[in-house]
């Protein structure tokens, strides 16, 4: 097959963003907050965390669990206050275990997949049934919160098909699986999204960050509003900003988005996230090559082809050739790196565009210096997202760029789940 080099600067140019739909899409994002906290049509959920910002002087030993996908964690951190911590015990288990056990498909029940929960927190504590113990739980999917203990499961994602706990209150099905185990020195407290964890765990050790964000396989951020307007107290707001609308798509976001599982939602995350990256990638080769069906690249091929050096392209030559059957010439390969590059580039100059319009939100006056905490694979990982989102920055916000600082937030999930824990307490 023989690339067609006009079809291939199209696909480039179809990725290109300018700074001045970055700064439209900060003031949409800016918008749509907005219209969110007024109660009227949004694209952003606004979902209540019903927690705010902890001081960095919470103290105590709690529990934390990260129940999040097919890998379950559970732990006893220590917080020593002064944004210090340390984890003492850790237990970490999968949900699934091919040829074993399986609580995560249709055939489980919600009880024998919380027993299982139980089972591991039992092992994190090594089985004590006399010391009192208060546990957070970051709790993954998406959920209806009325108060920092009650979240009820919407929908199960992630391939998750569990029966008899959509609709339940998830800390109650915890509860009654430790009582059926005799597990009653374990109290379960509080319970929240990862991306409220992230933000958490990273107040927790500095004072100046109000935004948190996934940018991995998903995306989502949430943020500390300050404004009791149409909130009853100052607390964490999670945007679910993956659903973001008012973006421009190119054909083949067309093209994706029409074929996905859920076709024309979650418009921004199929734009950024490492989910979908490979997908954008696969749809471009096969039109830039004229193929019948479409290859299967993944986001980890677009690192690994960003990652290899201009002098020699022969691993490029040889994924393509596995992953689609093209037998690549190394002049062309070096076209096939600029096109992963846009279609990365567009990814993290739209997720910090996001940031801006928070930041405006937050900020309507004066922007001062500000940390954004980001958890996640293509923050850390995809070669030359940490560039972009900083370029992208400064083209928005001009000289208040240089007071923004990005920050990887790693564990976020488990501290941040201690954390909740320790500030629900001292509510009570």
């Amino acid at each position: 097959m023989t690339m067609k080099h006009s079809y291939f600067m199209q696909a480039i140019n179809e990725f290109d963003i300018p700074g001045t739909a970055l700064a439209q899409a900060a003031a949409c994002v800016r918008y749509d907050i907005e219209q969110g906290l007024s109660g009227n049509p949004s694209s952003l959920k606004m979902l209540r965390s019903y927690i705010g910002l902890p001081t960095g002087n919470e103290t105590g030993e709690y529990l934390a669990l990260d129940f999040g996908g097919t890998n379950l964690r559970a732990a006893l951190v220590h917080l020593d206050g002064n944004g210090n911590f340390k984890i003492s015990k850790k237990v970490a288990k999968p949900l699934k275990f091919s040829g074993l056990y399986d609580f995560i498909g249709s055939g489980s029940k919600g009880s024998e997949l919380f027993d299982f929960i139980a089972s591991v927190i039992d092992e994190a504590i090594d089985g004590d049934r006399k010391k009192k113990y208060y546990l957070g739980h970051t709790f993954s999917f998406p959920s209806r919160q009325t108060n920092i203990y009650n979240a009820s499961l919407m929908t199960w994602t992630k391939e998750f098909a569990t029966r008899d706990v959509e609709g339940k209150i998830v800390n109650d099905l915890l509860k009654e699986a430790l009582q059926r185990q005799n597990i009653g020195n374990v109290e379960p407290v509080a319970v929240i999204n990862d991306t409220v964890a992230v933000l958490l765990s990273a107040a927790y050790k500095s004072a100046d960050t109000y935004i948190g964000s996934i940018y991995a396989t998903g995306h989502n951020t949430c943020y500390f509003e300050r404004s009791t307007d149409s909130i009853p107290s100052p607390m964490i707001l999670n945007l679910e900003i993956g659903n973001f609308d008012k973006l421009s798509v190119n054909k083949y976001d067309s093209h994706l988005a029409a074929a996905s599982e859920y076709p024309y939602q979650q418009r921004l995350e199929k734009m950024v996230s490492g989910r979908y990256l490979g997908k954008l990638f696969s749809y471009c080769v096969q039109d830039i090559y004229d193929m019948h069906t479409l290859p299967a690249f993944i986001s980890e091929d677009l690192s690994f082809v960003l990652n290899v050096s201009d002098t020699d392209f022969s691993p490029v030559v040889k994924l393509f050739k596995a992953r689609s059957n093209i037998d690549l010439s190394l002049e062309d390969a070096l076209f096939i790196q600029k096109l992963a590059a846009s279609i990365v580039n567009r990814s993290a100059r739209l997720t910090a565009a996001t940031y801006c319009g928070i930041l405006w939100h937050i900020f309507p006056d004066t922007l001062p210096p500000h940390k954004i905490v980001i958890d996640g694979s293509l923050f850390e990982k995809m070669p030359g997202v940490e560039g972009s989102m900083y370029k992208a920055l400064n083209e928005v916000l001009g000289a208040d760029a240089a007071g923004i600082t990005l920050a990887a937030e790693n564990g976020g999930s488990i501290l941040g789940a201690a954390i909740a824990a320790a500030m629900s307490k001292k509510r009570q």
